[in-house]
């Protein structure tokens, strides 16, 4: 029986592993890096151990450093979330030869599963069907290879996963430059580069199956998830029981997983993934053997909880009835909520990752939240931008979308730019609710209208009632005539005026108290509307015939007003502009705080607007900065190594014919 489990891993996976843990009455030990000192997983834990230094590979991925600090606080096993070093067969191996138990399958299982290709020749041994692929090294004659698969490719890192180290080429000329690119990535997220081709099916569905399997010789399967809606190959939408999978092909997928499950003596929670192809045939791609982000879905359906299962299963339990004659019950969404900004960008929709202080952290609603975040977090630059994992349980399919969009819509997300509109967008998207969903829905439908609703009309509202709470805070703050107006005159004045960016646009709003009501412009647009309560943080706005009440947090010169028509986060521009805060026309600004990986151009070489010209690296991504025209580069003031943070000038364009 375990008795102190060390969770070697951190942010929600932590949290949710102590949970369980916990309930089953296991004490529990934190290792966390210096940038995670005060992060909630941590405080949860019974005890924690320090790992110097904040990147993965100073910390998270360094496995004699979590052995020792489970030797250090008498942990007698190590349970590794996903990520980090869940899938390290010597990690694996390390913790037995340390008397560890290691909460998931045996090094023999990672092992046979740790390179793709090999994981792919075993499968097909088994009689699981697989696509065509092959290694690529450095003697390899790429287009040969690709040739031979046919085009398009998918270019993959041969270890690791979550979308990293991943392209799709279409063409020779594209390959090179993909292949150096992925081996980069996968060589940064996975400690390894290898990388190989394979055959790239266009717009298929993701469907996995879980498996279980326990020391006894036992593997089942616990039914299917879809992750078909994916952004840069990562999943943001996964739903449990797939809408494509009838009971006769559920039957076959969970064979193939089973069967696969048996040809690597697989135990503990893993998962199989296919693709389906749109005539109902499928393949295997992988299998992760470790817990899946997505697995409170399949817990949801079928009521197990699957890390109470991997502890059963490590402490050598046989699988209970509870498993084996788990049954499907209604229908289940998760969603990814990630600190990132969806914007069109010049080949496409970027998704770009977002730090900063999470000021306020609230999803409420009937659904469940797994998230390793709350209000004060700090989300840096070193790790994942996932903040949360929200999940709905229904009935039916559309009950489980309508109850989480509502829960997302309504959530306080205070701080730091999410994804959380893209994602409402898409859950209340008729496509996505007939159904049809693929890899290519993020093609077919524009992320960025996706995610704007009906932000044109409510977030003039939205502007109003910010500046109506700043008017209502400067009075209660006020030591005289705090109950008069603001801007209070005894015969007409001028308006009261507040500007404010709301995303890359500008927001002008005018206000004045009349005798006969509230008078307020915004952008120059009269706005119809009546001002029936207002406090420094709830404003009560009456707009044609409909009254709305808006939350309203200020914070560090932010105003985010959060209101039945949606939520929005408005910087208050300062009155007086410091003229050093501009930067010269043509520059190139970082998105985002990372390390410059590559520098692709010198001084006095021509450019071209689109042109490749600075290469970052945050959250384990590569980020191309492009040139903002045509012109000469003038200045690089970065080189590769540098850290950067947001809005840092990397480097400038000058115009070719007057040196600005």
């Amino acid at each position: 029986m375990i008795q102190k489990l060390l969770v070697a891993n951190r942010g929600e996976i932590a949290v949710r592993v102590m949970r369980t843990a916990h309930r089953l009455g296991i004490a529990t030990v934190a290792v966390y890096s210096d940038a995670d000192a005060d992060a909630p997983f941590v405080r949860l834990a019974d005890e924690a151990v320090r790992l110097p230094g904040v990147t993965p590979s100073e910390t998270y991925l360094r496995g004699d450093a979590v052995i020792a600090a489970a030797q250090a606080t008498g942990a007698d096993a190590v349970h590794p979330g996903y990520g980090f070093l869940s899938e390290n067969e010597g990690f694996a191996r390390d913790c037995a030869t340390a008397g560890l138990t290691f909460v998931g399958p045996s090094p023999e299982a990672i092992a046979s599963m740790g390179s793709k290709l090999e994981a792919k020749s075993l499968m097909s041994s088994a009689g699981v069907p697989v696509l065509p692929g092959a290694t690529v090294t450095e003697d390899s004659d790429l287009s040969t290879i690709a040739d031979e698969i046919g085009f398009p490719v998918l270019v993959k890192a041969a270890f690791g996963g979550g979308g990293r180290g991943m392209r799709v080429v279409r063409s020779a000329a594209d390959l090179r430059d993909a292949v150096e690119g992925a081996r980069r990535e996968a060589e940064s997220a996975f400690g390894d580069g290898t990388v190989f081709l394979e055959r790239f099916v266009v717009d298929p569905r993701h469907v996995e199956v879980q498996i279980l399997g326990d020391t006894h010789g036992t593997v089942v399967h616990l039914f299917e998830r879809e992750c078909s809606i994916q952004r840069r190959y990562q999943k943001i939408v996964e739903e449990a029981p797939s809408p494509a999978v009838t009971e006769s092909l559920r039957a076959e997928l969970g064979a193939a997983a089973v069967a696969a499950g048996k040809a690597i003596g697989y135990t503990g929670a893993g998962t199989v993934e296919f693709v389906l192809g749109q005539d109902g045939e499928f393949f295997f791609l992988e299998v992760n053997t470790r817990l899946q982000v997505e697995h409170p879905v399949t817990e949801l359906v079928t009521g197990l909880d699957l890390v109470e299962q991997q502890i059963r299963v490590a402490e050598g339990a046989p699988l209970g009835s509870d498993v084996l004659d788990a049954r499907i019950d209604g229908h289940a969404i998760e969603v990814r909520l990630y600190a990132e900004s969806v914007t069109r960008g010049e080949n496409g929709t970027d998704y770009l990752p977002a730090t900063g202080t999470l000021h306020r952290f609230d999803v409420s609603g009937d659904v469940r939240v797994d998230t390793g975040v709350e209000d004060g977090s700090v989300v840096s630059p070193h790790y994942d931008p996932m903040l949360a994992k929200v999940i709905a349980h229904g009935r039916t399919r559309a009950e489980a979308a309508r109850t989480l969009a509502r829960a997302l819509a309504g959530a306080a997300l205070h701080g730091v730019t999410t994804n959380r509109d893209l994602l409402v967008g898409i859950l209340r998207e008729r496509e996505f609710l007939d159904g049809a969903t693929d890899t290519g829905y993020l093609v077919r439908h524009d992320p960025v209208a996706l995610g704007s609703g009906t932000l044109a009309d409510s977030g003039r509202r939205h502007a109003a009632a910010a500046a109506l709470a700043t008017q209502a805070a400067n009075r209660a703050s006020a030591r005289v005539l705090a109950g008069m107006p603001s801007g209070w005159r005894n015969v007409g004045g001028s308006s009261q005026h507040v500007a404010y960016t709301l995303r890359d646009s500008d927001v002008d709003v005018r206000y004045r108290f009349r005798r006969d009501g509230l008078d307020v412009r915004v952008n120059d647009e009269p706005l119809a509307a009546a001002l029936v309560s207002a406090t420094p943080s709830r404003v009560v706005l009456e707009t044609d015939g409909v009254r709305r009440d808006y939350a309203v947090h200020r914070r560090a010169g932010w105003s985010f007003v959060d209101g039945p028509d949606g939520s929005v986060a408005l910087a208050e521009v300062p009155r007086f502009a410091d003229p050093n805060a501009v930067a010269h026309a043509g520059s190139l600004l970082a998105p985002m705080p990372g390390t410059v990986v590559r520098v692709l151009g010198d001084p006095g070489q021509q450019v071209e607007v689109g042109q490749p010209l600075v290469v970052l690296e945050a959250m384990k991504m590569e980020h191309t900065v492009v040139a903002p025209g045509n012109g000469v580069l003038g200045e690089v003031r970065v080189a590769a190594g540098d850290q950067v943070d947001t809005g840092q000038v990397l480097a400038v364009v000058e115009d070719a014919e007057d040196g600005t």
